[in-house]
């Protein structure tokens, strides 16, 4: 990799990752030799962007764009320089369309381009009077630029700006200002960018609005019967996530409908792009069912009235809704419309806030490149039967769990990971919550033995992602030993968390579901007990754990007789010994060495004396894997007819008859 291109990677992520100045790992990059630009390429995030997510073209097929003749009609226009832009890659194989802003980059003399959409930056950019602010502010250290369309025109006007820019002070301007827009940097080298970024920030502060401070709010408890009724309202036109913020910033906004209407229309592209032009204000305050019903209605309103649905729900003193595919496209849409109101607040100190126009917003909407672009940020989920599903997993920081939760994960779910291991479990979601390919996870700390505890858990999926789909109870401990050995304290252990911690799960869950039903009646929920060899057949000195399995495939079939009226499917799996967890391997207090010490395999001398005894046990010779469950989990889930089943995945060792 040259140095040059590992540098505008390492500037790309320093801003991509600063929610100050790009969200959603939005915003441009570009470097440039004599021969070649090197650009983001089109739907690509700056936050995680490596060389592969550069578009490489020709500077001497760019500079012969420039003296094109293109139509004055802006569909044919755009059209044609967006072909022309394909040409000048130097291996269109390659399939990485070049950004729309590739020429006004191309245009710049400086080796390095930084274009975000900093929030300070865009208070003024988006107030009345932007022009003689920053006229004010920088003088003639940079230039301003009123609102342009974007792509070729914007960069026409760009170009001529910089050459009067040039003509008058005889050297290139290393700033533009975008209004309704954001800011273009320019510099040789990546140091004199962060320092040009960091004198422009400090010059508008002081004259900010300092006041504005920004403290969360608790959810309304009422959530956990609002959101998944919106989210199953919505779930049919691909919202499959739909999650609540609060703070004391939103609550100003939603406290009143005049408040609202200060921030009900979108003041830079982005918001067209991934908020959609318009969105919904509840005013309801009273019963569940009084909201309920007003945004049912509402929503109905406004599909016939705009001809798509909202992302973006207000609702009075409660918080901001946000629906969307995923975790993670919903956590960009919440932050453009926070980072809104933010823009919104600060620019009342700048001679007061201008939104785009209608014209405006309608070109964006349509525009060919920003439907490409929504249609980039949509993909890289994969197909399946588990993709944008919400799944809490109990017992999901280690082991099985965690093997569960991470195929769930590579398989486009939203996944909680509900466990008493606090580090675990926040090691495991941070992990994954870096990961490209996932769709959102949250880690939430939960006793499944507390009925409090299990009822966090649900309060707290719901207010993340809207609902619960698959309940995974994968919770579960134990400890053999003989009728000599075991005291009533370790039994009650074992039963409280296997037994009692299903039926809490169950218990909270299937509220949900129930709820979802009501809005969704076609759909299915799934309820997913991870069991055990154990509860299908006696286990010597394992009574405690074997006792809950056995209970637990009770509890299933009865589960699942009560709930099939509302399409909750209820199933055990049954996994044969998952030899290489640390349930059965780790050196203090894994089963080999429980087994060992409690004399449980005649003859065994050393754990691996115990764990050649198990695994002779196996017609397939191995111990269960996570693979061979989350083949049984995605039958579960994708089958429609079966409930209450115990699904046997123990390589033949047990035979169900």
């Amino acid at each position: 990799m040259k140095k040059e291109i590992s540098k505008l990677i390492e500037v790309s992520r320093f801003y991509g990752r600063q929610k100050e100045f790009v969200i959603g790992g939005g915003g441009n990059t570009s470097f440039k030799n004599d021969k070649y630009l090197w650009i983001k390429a089109s739907g690509r995030s700056l936050e995680n962007i490596d060389e592969d997510g550069f578009a490489l073209l020709s500077r001497e097929r760019l500079q012969r764009m420039r003296s094109e003749k293109y139509p004055d009609d802006p569909v044919n226009r755009e059209k044609e320089v967006k072909n022309d832009l394909i040409r000048s890659l130097v291996d269109p194989a390659e399939g990485r369309r070049p950004s729309v802003e590739t020429l006004l980059h191309d245009s710049l003399e400086f080796r390095y381009v930084v274009h975000t959409h900093p929030t300070m930056v865009n208070a003024i950019m988006c107030s009345r009077e932007a022009g003689k602010t920053i006229t004010r502010f920088f003088k003639d250290d940079a230039i301003f630029v009123e609102y342009t369309g974007p792509g070729y025109v914007l960069w026409g006007v760009v170009d001529q700006r910089i050459t009067k820019f040039k003509e008058k002070h005889g050297k290139h301007p290393p700033v533009i200002f975008l209004e309704n827009h954001g800011l273009i940097v320019g510099a040789d080298n990546i140091e004199d960018i962060k320092e040009l970024h960091y004198r422009i920030i400090e010059t508008i502060i002081p004259e900010s609005d300092k006041s504005l401070r920004i403290e969360e709010k608790t959810a309304d408890l009422r959530i956990t019967e609002i959101l998944p009724a919106i989210r199953m309202m919505m779930v049919g036109e691909g919202a499959q996530t739909a999650g609540i913020r609060n703070n004391s910033l939103i609550a100003y906004y939603s406290e009143s409908v005049e408040r609202f209407r200060e921030v009900s229309i979108p003041a830079i592209p982005d918001m067209v792009v991934f908020c959609k032009p318009s969105w919904l204000y509840i005013e309801s305050t009273d019963s569940v069912q009084d909201i309920i019903n007003e945004t049912q209605n509402k929503i109905n309103d406004f599909k016939i009235k705009h001809n798509y649905y909202p992302k973006i729900l207000v609702l009075k003193n409660m918080g901001v809704i946000g629906l969307e595919e995923n975790s993670h496209s919903l956590n960009i849409l919440l932050d453009l419309f926070e980072n809104l109101l933010k823009v919104n607040h600060y620019a009342k100190k700048f001679s007061g806030f201008k939104p785009l126009t209608q014209e405006q917003i309608k070109f964006i909407n349509e525009w060919e490149v920003e439907k490409f672009r929504r249609k980039l940020f949509k993909e890289g989920s994969s197909p399946g039967v588990l993709q944008n599903k919400i799944a809490v997993v109990t017992g999901g920081a280690q082991g099985f769990g965690a093997g569960i939760v991470k195929g769930l994960i590579e398989e486009g779910a939203s996944v909680v990971v509900a466990d008493i291991l606090v580090e675990k479990g926040n090691m495991l979601v941070d992990m994954l919550n870096k990961s490209a390919i996932s769709a959102g996870a949250l880690f939430v700390e939960t006793d499944v033995s507390n009925e409090k505890s299990v009822e966090n858990m649900v309060f707290e999926t719901v207010k993340k992602f809207g609902g619960i789909d698959i309940l995974i109870s994968n919770a579960g401990v134990l400890q053999a030993g003989s009728l000599e050995e075991m005291d009533t304290e370790i039994f009650d252990f074992v039963t409280s968390v296997n037994y009692k911690g299903y039926f809490n799960c169950t218990r909270q869950v299937s509220k949900v579901m129930k709820l979802q039903n009501r809005f969704m009646p076609d759909e299915f929920f799934n309820i997913i007990q991870i069991n055990s060899k154990s509860g299908l057949t006696g286990s010597n000195k394992n009574f405690a754990y074997a006792g809950s399995k056995f209970g637990g495939i009770g509890l299933t079939q009865s589960f699942a007789l009560e709930l099939a009226d509302w399409h909750i499917k209820v199933n055990s799996i049954c996994p044969g010994n998952y030899f290489e967890g640390p349930l059965w391997s780790d050196p203090g207090t894994g089963l080999f060495v429980q087994y060992l010490e409690a004399g449980k395999v005649n003859g065994a001398k050393t754990v691996e004396d115990v764990k050649r005894y198990y695994e002779s046990q196996v017609p397939m010779g191995r111990g269960c894997s996570i693979e061979d469950v989350m083949v049984a989990i995605r039958y579960a889930v994708e089958q429609k007819y079966e409930t209450g089943q115990a699904i046997a995945v123990t390589g033949g060792q047990i035979m169900l008859r």
